[in-house]
């Protein structure tokens, strides 16, 4: 449990140090929706 925590933290920060904006956290979270939603319809 502990090393999944650890994982989801260091990717949700390397996921935010990505973007440069608010607008661009808005941006990839619209993205990875997209994503996820076309995996769903195939």
């Amino acid at each position: 449990m502990n090393k999944f925590l650890t994982l989801v933290v260091a990717i949700t920060l390397l996921t935010l140090v990505g973007c440069n904006t608010i607008k661009g956290v808005g941006q990839d979270i619209q993205k990875a929706g997209s994503v996820i939603e076309d995996a769903v319809k195939k």
